[in-house]
């Protein structure tokens, strides 16, 4: 009776889904409810609820006379992630309307984000959809004010997550107009409760919603769908954005709207004007500085934002980014020192967008405002020395929030990222995403390694003395940096390349390679300390396998190549 029961995916987990709806705050419609609303399996919106709220919520811009024509306008996006890209922007307020007795265009709200009372939230099931060549049924669509933003795919717990998945790319492909609104769809099967982004097939983006009680479904689904913190996802948290020279779309992560929230309020807070934030490489820290950034620059006295990056930032997609996400003129990207200093003692109020060397040499003071925010990437690498004292002196009332994937926590001069940013949290930093975390999300896969001879590895003694210590001693986890000590440890070098150990590494790595690696029909890589190692490497290689099994590549460091 129990295996019957668990088979039953409408009785286990769509109806207590939209049990559970209701029960903060969501209204029911039935199927055939829905369906009169819509006007038809073709139809896509709730229309008689989306006139009453567009004329609610925009007096003396959207009347009897003109709702339809607006109404029209929204139907008609295309049916595609442009489409869709579009309806957000509705959503969020940024389409206009031509009002005549002003002269003028003005803004027309589909969403009450400010008092959430003020919308009407509904939920449906069976949500059949036919475009007259093909029909999909979706199990549950979420509406807000007669607009489809959430879709919904349930599947037994006896049953795959990933039939769920395949079912809701078979709605873009088949009947994308179910999918045109729609920014967002939820997988689930009890154990799991899963959210991404429509229009968005990247498996690597589907994320499991997390909560303090793992396994709870009703739980997941009010902490989810609750009203406020839905509409707060709805407004803020979901993104487009050009990669390749192609709209892409995502959804902010748990870690990432929890960052950017604790950076607001640290914004808002006269009493502390630093932050550490510690999210592991790969987290998506860009986007967190630009959402940051974005909702920093909304407070009432439109405030001064800089946005330090590195050259490869600047110089990349970033200004795409701020653009797709912020708008045009968005952001004033500075190109030397003196430009900079220019606009920082002018006084002016929005984003800015810069290195941290432009700062080199700062001897005065450029703005002493207390509403001046400075969102430092890769902070671990870049404030610990003269630069990071120029850039206090410079905007000394400022609050900085740093952003980093590897904190350095001392140095011999005490000035650790900890230190410099931390020192005003109780645990040293605003907020901390962990590997160990991103592993348990699959954002980051686990790195597997088995540790070779005793008699082949480096000395832990010397390792210690001539790395390790150095590099903890001038505050230093950059790849380039820690290079730069490499240099200098000759001993260390020497010992690196030594011929015993070369003939019994290459010695070992052939083995381990014909036993291991080329069964699975794989390469591998040997990265060497410098071209010398490189080249002796080969020699030693060449021993044991074929030479036209190796090929050295030279690149800033070494690296011998094995086919």
């Amino acid at each position: 009776m129990l295996m019957a029961n668990l088979d039953n995916e409408k009785a286990t987990v769509q109806n207590p889904l939209v049990k559970y709806a209701v029960d903060i705050g969501w209204v029911y419609l039935s199927q055939d409810e829905a369906l009169t609303l819509r006007q038809g399996e073709s139809g896509l919106f709730l229309y008689e609820i989306l006139r009453r709220k567009l004329i609610d919520l925009n007096p003396g811009i959207v009347t009897i006379a003109n709702v339809d024509a607006i109404i029209g306008r929204i139907e008609s996006v295309r049916n595609n992630i442009q489409g869709n890209c579009e309806i957000l922007k509705w959503l969020r307020g940024k389409n206009s309307v031509y009002v005549e007795s002003e002269k003028q265009e003005r803004n027309v709200t589909l969403v009450d984000y400010a008092n959430p009372g003020n919308n009407v939230f509904n939920v449906s099931d069976e949500w059949s959809y036919t475009n007259g060549k093909n029909r999909n049924r979706a199990d549950v669509m979420f509406m807000v004010n007669g607009i489809p933003v959430a879709i919904v795919e349930a599947k037994s717990a006896k049953k795959d997550i990933e039939e769920a998945l395949v079912q809701v790319h078979r709605y873009h492909k088949e009947t994308p107009e179910l999918i045109t609104t729609p920014q967002i769809f939820d997988i689930t099967h009890i154990l799991d409760f899963y959210y991404a982004a429509t229009w968005n097939f990247d498996r690597k983006s589907i994320f499991n919603w997390k909560d303090e009680e793992p396994g709870n479904f009703e739980k997941k689904v009010k902490t989810f769908f609750g009203r406020e913190r839905f509409l707060k996802l709805l407004g803020d948290w979901i993104i487009f954005f050009t990669k390749d020279d192609e709209l892409k779309k995502a959804i902010l992560r748990q870690h990432q709207s929890r960052a950017v929230e604790k950076i607001v309020a640290r914004a808002l807070d006269p009493l502390k004007k630093t932050g550490l934030v510690w999210h592991t490489q790969g987290s998506g820290k860009t986007f967190t500085m630009i959402k940051s950034a974005e909702l920093i620059l909304r407070l009432p006295a439109k405030p001064t934002v800089l946005m330090l990056v590195d050259r490869n930032e600047l110089e990349g997609q970033l200004s795409g980014w701020l653009v797709n996400m912020l708008g045009e003129d968005s952001h004033k990207p500075v190109e030397n020192k003196k430009e900079l200093r220019a606009l920082l003692k002018s006084g002016y109020r929005g984003l800015i967008v810069s290195m941290i060397h432009k700062f080199d040499h700062a001897d005065e003071c450029l703005s002493d405002r207390k509403d001046v925010f400075v969102l430092i990437d890769e902070a671990h690498r870049s404030t610990g020395g003269d630069l990071g004292n120029y850039l206090v002196a410079a905007l000394p009332n400022a609050t900085f929030i740093g952003f980093t994937g590897t904190p350095i926590d001392k140095t011999a001069y005490g000035k650790g990222t900890f230190k410099i940013f931390g020192k005003e949290d109780d645990k040293g930093y605003l907020d901390k995403y962990s590997i160990a975390e991103s592993i348990e999300d699959g954002t980051t896969r686990p790195l597997h390694y088995a540790l070779a001879p005793n008699e082949i590895r480096v000395p832990q003694d010397q390792l210690e003395k001539e790395f390790f210590a150095l590099a903890e001693a001038e505050g230093i986890s950059d790849i380039e940096e820690l290079n730069k000590i490499l240099e200098r440890a000759v001993n260390l070098r020497n010992f690196l390349k030594g011929h015993d150990r070369v003939e019994k590494v290459a010695k070992y790595v052939a083995e381990h390679f014909t036993n291991n690696v080329e069964p699975l029909g794989y390469k591998a890589f040997l990265v060497a300390v410098d071209r010398e190692a490189c080249a002796l490497y080969k020699k030693a290689l060449d021993k044991h396998l074929p030479p036209e099994y190796s090929r050295v590549v030279y690149t800033p460091r070494g690296i011998t190549m094995m086919n």
